[in-house]
């Protein structure tokens, strides 16, 4: 095996991403940072026109489809949340939503399809389950094959992001890390995407991103089609301290 073939190899294992017939996954939920109280600071007092002039409406005080479990593990300083909801527990299939707080409340951004892991979603997430972990996780570092398109979040542009081979549904994986924001889940925020510290240990997964879609189920990961990555890395600001929240509607309504 050539030097490069072996370099794909251990990438596609530790990334935990759409690696088809060799899964190896992310990890838990309760590394979610904890909050002492929902997000969303102070209801909203004023009405905002959108729309044509003299629709007035008033923003939601607090992320809507959100539960008071989820909401308490929002960070309080965060103020762009990028909620994956998932169809159902055992569903591959999600919708992603960027939110932004402002004075008058959270704002939503328009809905995105989205793919999320074979198997569905857990809240016990184990490497090899082939499920997407439930929970809150800080986003705080991003990278890609592609150069930089332009966000405030540090960028790793590495050769390093190169992938090959087949998904679950035979779909090429070609392309599927021209973007990828990592997800702080069991990884060291601060570093590129690519390092493979696991402070909880290898057992509990890695590697789990925000990527390109590949058009089939992910191993762990998050995937939205590439024109809207690209938006995300544009809109995401590390001074408005971003977060996903991510899971199946039923669980994120607890």
């Amino acid at each position: 095996m050539s030097l490069t073939a072996v370099l794909l190899l251990v990438l596609a294992t530790l990334t935990g991403c759409g690696a088809g017939t060799a899964p190896t996954t992310g990890a838990p939920a309760d590394t979610a940072p904890a909050a002492t109280a929902p997000a969303g600071g102070p209801p909203g007092t004023a009405n905002t026109a959108q729309g044509r002039a003299g629709a007035e409406t008033r923003l939601p005080a607090q992320v809507p489809g959100l539960g008071p479990r989820t909401l308490a593990w929002i960070p309080r300083n965060a103020r762009q949340v990028l909620v994956v909801t998932g169809r159902d527990r055992n569903g591959n299939r999600s919708e992603a939503v960027l939110y932004e707080h402002t004075d008058l409340g959270w704002e939503a951004g328009p809905a995105r399809p989205a793919r999320n892991a074979l198997r569905g979603w857990t809240d016990d997430h184990w490497a090899g389950d082939l499920r997407s972990p439930i929970g809150v996780y800080t986003l705080t570092d991003a990278g890609g094959l592609l150069p930089d398109p332009g966000t405030a979040m540090p960028y790793d542009r590495s050769d390093g992001f190169t992938v090959g081979g087949t998904g679950f549904e035979g779909e090429p994986l070609e392309g599927s890390f021209d973007y990828v924001i990592a997800i702080d889940y069991n990884r060291e925020p601060g570093t590129t995407p690519l390092d493979l510290t696991r402070p909880r240990g290898g057992d509990r997964g890695g590697g789990i991103w925000l990527h390109v879609d590949h058009q089939g189920p992910t191993q762990g990961c998050i995937s939205l089609e590439k024109r809207h990555m690209r938006e995300l890395l544009r809109a995401l600001d590390p001074e408005r301290h971003p977060v996903v929240v991510m899971g199946d509607a039923a669980s994120l309504g607890e």
